[in-house]
C-alpha cells in the first residue's frame, strides 16, 4: 500500500488541540531550557558543523562568572530546580573549568548538563562532573567506525566516543541520550548502529538531518535523498514498536502523518517560547541552532530577563513565516513555518521542509 504524509482523522483531531497548547505556551513563555555556548574552540573539525568550529579557533571562551551572573539573575524570577541549563559548544571539554562551572550551578539550585563529542572525556573526568551535578549529558555517535570517523574528522573519535557512551550507560541516575547525524554515508547502516547501542546499554536514542549551513552548505554527501527521508522516518517508527531503544526524530520540524509516531508527543519548535540561550559573545539568542540574525540583546548590555520578557515576538509569533513555500501550505496551521534554525531569514523562505521531502518521497513511491 502507498504511503500517505498527510495526517489521519485522528491525528489531526490531535493536532488541532496541541495547535492550542502551543499557543498557550507562547503567550505564557516560561523559561525551562537555557543553553550557554560555553566555548566555541573544539577538538575535532566535523564536516556538517554549523558553527564553523575548529581545534586551531583562536577564541577566547567566556568568563565563567559573566555567565554564572545570568543565572544569578534568573533564579530571581524562576524556580532553578524547574530550569535546566545545557552547556553545549564548540566543545564543552575544552573548558578546564567545566567541573567549576558544574559546581556553582549546582549550588544555584540548577540542574544542569553538557552536549559532547566524547573526545576528551576520561574517567576521571566524568566521575568529577558527576560530583559537580552533572545530571545529563547527550554524546554524539555517528554510524560505524569508518563513517563517524569521517564525519568527524578524526581517526580515533570512534573509540573516543563508545568510551564515553560506555560511561554513561552504566551510570544510574543521569539522563542520557546518544545524538545521530543521519546522512548518505551512514544511512544505510542505521540497523547495525542501533544494534550496536543497544549492545552498549543505551536507552534512548536521538537522530536528525543536516541543515544546509556553515560547513555542512556545500557538501552533497551529507544531505539524504527525499526517499531516504522518508526510509529514515519509517525506521525511526519500527524502531518505538520494538521497543528495544527508544529512537526519536530531533525537533527538527512538522512531519505530518509522522507526527506522534517519531517522537514524544507533537512538534513544536520552542526557541524564545520555553528555550532560551547565551552565545559565547554574550549574544541572547533561542535555540543556539539559530541564524545570528535573530539575536535579541547581549548580556554585556541588556538585562537577560528584560530581554526574556519583552524582546522575542519574532518568536512567539510566527504569522511572519507564512511566506515562501508555506504561503499557501494547508499544513501551515500544524507545522507553523517549520523550526526556526530552518528559515533563511535574508529570503524569509524555509530551507528545509519535511513536508515537501515525504510529499515527493510518497509521490515517487
Amino acid at each position: 500500500m502507498k504511503q500517505t504524509f498527510r495526517p489521519s482523522f485522528r491525528q489531526r483531531i490531535a493536532l488541532n488541540v496541541f495547535t492550542g497548547y502551543r499557543k498557550t505556551n507562547a503567550k505564557l513563555h516560561d523559561l525551562t531550557y537555557l543553553f550557554w555556548e560555553c566555548t566555541v574552540r573544539c577538538n575535532i573539525k566535523c564536516q556538517h558543523c554549523g558553527s564553523d568550529c575548529s581545534p586551531d579557533d583562536g577564541s577566547k571562551d567566556m568568563p565563567a562568572d559573566d555567565f554564572l551572573n545570568v543565572t544569578s539573575e534568573i533564579r530571581k524570577h524562576y524556580n532553578p530546580n524547574k530550569l535546566m541549563i545545557v552547556l553545549t559548544g564548540g566543545e564543552p571539554l575544552m573548558r578546564s573549568d567545566l567541573e567549576d562551572i558544574g559546581k556553582a550551578l549546582y549550588e544555584q539550585g540548577y540542574p544542569w548538563g553538557m552536549v559532547t563529542n566524547g573526545y576528551a572525556m576520561t574517567a576521571g573526568r566524568f566521575q568529577r562532573l558527576l560530583g559537580a551535578g552533572l545530571r545529563s549529558i547527550t554524546i554524539s555517535l555517528d554510524g560505524l567506525e569508518e563513517e563517524h570517523n569521517w564525519l568527524r574528522g578524526r581517526s580515533t573519535s570512534f573509540q573516543k566516543a563508545c568510551e564515553a557512551i560506555g560511561m554513561a550507560a552504566t551510570t544510574p541516575d543521569i539522563a542520557f541520550d546518544v545524538v545521530t547525524c543521519v546522512n548518505a554515508r551512514n544511512i544505510a547502516q542505521l540497523g547495525q548502529l542501533k544494534a550496536t547501542l543497544i549492545a552498549m546499554g543505551v536507552k534512548h536514542w536521538r537522530l536528525f538531518t543536516i541543515t544546509p549551513i556553515g560547513r555542512a552548505k556545500e557538501n552533497k554527501e551529507l544531505f539524504i535523498s527525499d526517499e531516504q527521508f522518508l526510509q529514515l522516518m519509517n525506521f525511526i517508527s519500527d524502531c518505538r514498536k520494538e521497543e528495544k531503544i527508544i529512537a526519536s526524530y530531533g525537533c527538527e520540524g512538522y512531519l505530518g502523518s509522522f507526527e506522534g509516531n517519531v517522537r514524544a508527543g507533537y512538534f513544536f519548535c520552542r526557541a524564545g517560547i520555553n528555550i532560551a540561550s547565551v552565545l559565547n559573545d554574550g549574544s541572547i539568542s533561542a535555540c543556539p541552532n539559530n541564524s545570528r540574525k535573530v539575536v535579541q540583546g547581549n548580556i554585556y548590555t541588556d538585562e537577560f530577563m528584560d530581554v526574556w520578557e519583552n524582546r522575542y515576538q519574532i518568536m512567539r509569533d510566527r504569522s511572519w513565516t507564512k511566506s515562501g513555500k508555506c504561503a499557501d501550505c494547508k499544513e501551515f496551521k500544524w507545522c507553523n513555518g517549520n523550526g526556526l534554525h530552518l528559515r533563511n531569514f535574508e529570503t524569509g523562505d524555509v530551507m528545509v521542509c519535511h513536508i515537501e521531502k515525504l510529499r515527493n518521497a510518497c509521490r515517487e513511491g
